[in-house]
């Protein structure tokens, strides 16, 4: 077993995609734990009884520049079936209802899984920089506003709308800070990336998975590339299966991972997401 906490462009990486001359990945020879810094080698995860999860896939974003992810559907609702197979009590939510306002909400869910766009501004010039429409004031000042996730409503909105607002279909790292999750052992971030303009993907999905923890999730799985839809569903399906059955998210993530590779052999297929924290 190998613990990593990795700092700068190595936060782009997955270790377990790396492969040795023999042609063997890291994945076939190491158990890799990612942690957010060395203290969490010793600052023990809070322990959870409780069997709840919120789904959220396939917002309805209202602008065609942002393309549908008809697939996520389909992914939380095969989470959903196998969770309430494992006596969760779920509430899903996608279209209309996969809203900022929902996830604001929250109240300490066993599970959080969001699928969706996310964003990041890497250089963002207060004079010119926006998210779809919505202008990107103090993100300068404050860089939890350079990125986010895309929920309900994100293409609908006005000029004089900002990212300061409540409810304007952009859930930023800042506002993050402020959900109720102490009691929450997992958040899924199966957010893709967006490929329009200065908005780039995977790199903003770090602040977020830094956001989740403070808000008190125990362990955070984030994707680091736009992954193929049908591989990230099997994907998603065979490690909450595994997480069923031996109630360990590293060893459940590890043994999902290592089955998709069997059936697509490409580290683009099984090594876009990494598991962060315990």
């Amino acid at each position: 077993t190998v613990f990593l906490s990795l700092d700068g462009v190595y936060n782009q990486m997955n270790i377990n995609t790396l492969k040795e001359p023999s042609g063997k990945y890291v994945i076939d020879k190491w158990q890799i734990h990612h942690l957010s810094s060395l203290r969490d080698l010793i600052e023990q995860a809070h322990s959870i009884d409780s069997r709840t999860a919120t789904l959220m896939g396939d917002p309805a974003y209202g602008s065609d520049k942002i393309s549908a992810l008809p697939g996520t559907e389909v992914e939380i609702n095969n989470i959903n079936r196998i969770l309430q197979g494992g006596r969760y009590t779920t509430q899903v939510f996608s279209k209309d209802k996969a809203s900022e306002a929902v996830i604001k909400n929250v109240d300490n869910p066993t599970n959080l899984h969001i699928a969706t766009h996310g964003y990041f501004i890497k250089d963002p010039d207060e004079s010119t920089s926006s998210v779809y429409s919505v202008p990107l004031y103090n993100a300068n000042e404050n860089v939890l506003l350079r990125s986010g996730l895309l929920l309900e409503g994100v293409g609908n909105q006005s000029e004089d709308v900002s990212l300061e607002d409540a409810n304007n279909g952009i859930l930023t790292a800042f506002e993050v800070l402020a959900l109720n999750l102490d009691d929450t052992d997992l958040v899924v971030l199966s957010a893709c990336e967006t490929g329009l303009g200065d908005i780039l993907a995977g790199e903003g999905v770090y602040g977020l998975q830094r956001a989740f923890q403070v808000a008190g999730t125990n362990a955070v799985i984030m994707s680091l590339w736009k992954v193929e839809d049908k591989a990230t569903q099997e994907l998603m399906s065979l490690f909450y299966r595994e997480l069923l059955s031996t109630n360990d998210k590293q060893s459940a993530f590890r043994s999902a991972q290592q089955q998709i590779k069997k059936k697509y052999q490409q580290p683009y297929y099984w090594g876009g997401f990494v598991l962060i924290g315990s």
